[in-house]
């Protein structure tokens, strides 16, 4: 599959912000606003808070944009006090989950191998994850960029096979353009999707590796989205800040037409 030929998916991460009222205004806004964008070329979804999942889903219904979940527990029910399972947001209508996202790596104790086993739930209740990888500016100032995201890469697909790994989506979020208005340029972006998808062809084959969607995620904006959803290897972005803002959103997803 030629890189021109896969679907950019450009998927907005809310992490802890907007209400449920305030959620629904701004999926409400957004319908407008996208409903022109061809869907052969481009998906959308959105990531709200697990309190907004069952409210926003149902605003979506009839739309082309996709309910996704910040994270999900890797176990299928028990008692794991504020936790969330992959059955209950398959139930409430997600398609996507964001699994190892770098703020759950660093604020609550997300590993390699959490991130694996949360990736086994995700695909066992009959959803995509969007696993993200991704280096630390200490980690890129000392050359182990690579390095880092291979490991992660490898943690993240330990024992799925290829016919499983050929429907997810990845995405690589330097961490140190996380909120921080820093990007990484389109040459740096796509350097490390390359070398991703180089991976994939290595570890599984390269049929695979040509049809796994690799997002960026790292303060993709309005003026920047072009030029790095531009570049033959990056699928598509996992937006983080622009996303609470409808116009904002609209204008990155129209940046991958």
């Amino acid at each position: 599959m030629a890189a021109q030929a896969r679907r950019k998916l450009i998927a907005g991460n809310w992490k802890m912000n907007k209400t449920i009222p305030e959620g629904l205004a701004l999926v409400r806004e957004l319908k407008g606003l996208v409903a022109s964008l061809p869907g052969d070329r481009v998906e959308l979804a959105v990531a709200p808070p697990f309190v907004s999942l069952q409210a926003v889903a149902k605003e979506l219904e009839g739309s082309a944009v996709k309910l996704a979940a910040q994270n999900c527990h890797w176990e299928a029910s028990g008692a794991y006090t504020g936790e969330v399972s992959a059955a209950m947001l398959k139930d409430v209508g997600c398609a996507y989950v964001i699994v190892g996202h770098s703020e759950r790596r660093q604020y609550f104790g997300e590993t390699d191998e959490t991130v694996n086993k949360r990736t086994r739930a995700v695909v066992g209740a009959g959803m995509t994850p969007i696993i993200c990888v991704g280096e630390t500016l200490t980690e890129r100032e000392a050359n182990r960029t690579l390095e880092v995201v291979e490991r992660q890469v490898a943690g993240a697909l330990k024992g799925f096979q290829a016919a499983e790994v050929a429907g997810f989506v990845l995405a690589y979020e330097p961490v140190w353009a996380i909120g921080t208005g820093r990007t990484a340029t389109s040459a740096q972006a796509q350097e490390v999707h390359r070398a991703i998808r180089e991976q994939l062809g290595r570890l599984y084959d390269r049929g695979t590796a040509e049809r796994v969607l690799i997002q960026y995620g790292g303060s993709v904006k309005p003026d920047n989205a072009a030029e790095l959803l531009g570049q033959p290897d990056v699928d598509g972005a996992l937006v983080g800040g622009a996303s609470l803002k409808a116009g904002d959103f609209s204008a990155i997803a129209k940046g991958g037409v």
